[in-house]
């Protein structure tokens, strides 16, 4: 995996910490981590990555 560019989630606490990063990889590919464990990295697609955040947001509500 080349190296990306990682997002922090605009609910990150004040130090940055605790918080879930996003980085765009090539094609379809996102790349997800914990910012606590931040060599521990999933990938999927943004299609599945968009259907798992409506899910969460259905059942949270």
């Amino acid at each position: 995996m080349s190296e990306l560019v990682w997002f922090k989630s605009s609910y990150s606490d004040a130090g940055g910490n605790n918080c879930v990063e996003v980085a765009v990889c090539e094609g379809d590919g996102v790349a997800i981590r914990d910012s606590v464990f931040p060599t521990r990295v999933i990938t999927t697609n943004r299609t599945a990555l968009a259907a798992l955040i409506t899910s969460a947001a259905r059942t949270s509500s």
